[in-house]
């Protein structure tokens, strides 16, 4: 999958991101958003792009509406509204 992502942005002549999911796991409250925000800014800086998240499954897998962890879905809801535009 990565070597057909970065295959399809060498093709297209424009710069590739890749980065895992498991980049996106939070220690600390608000840790994961943060990173999807800077994976965004970056991206949009040196737009067009291809944005190539390995294994994104590991953190859509994590979303939940535990009222025990309110924070949990921060990282999810932060990549499904950058991918919104």
């Amino acid at each position: 999958k990565t070597l057909l992502a970065r295959a399809v942005a060498g093709e297209a002549g424009v710069p590739f991101f890749h980065t895992s999911g498991s980049e996106f796991d939070e220690m600390f409250v608000g840790t994961g958003a943060r990173r999807v925000r800077q994976l965004f800014t970056a991206a949009k800086a040196r737009a067009p792009c291809v944005i190539f998240i390995d294994e994104i499954d590991s953190v859509g897998a994590k979303r939940s509406s535990s009222q025990l962890h309110p924070y949990a879905n921060q990282t999810i809801n932060q990549l499904l509204a950058e991918m919104d535009g």
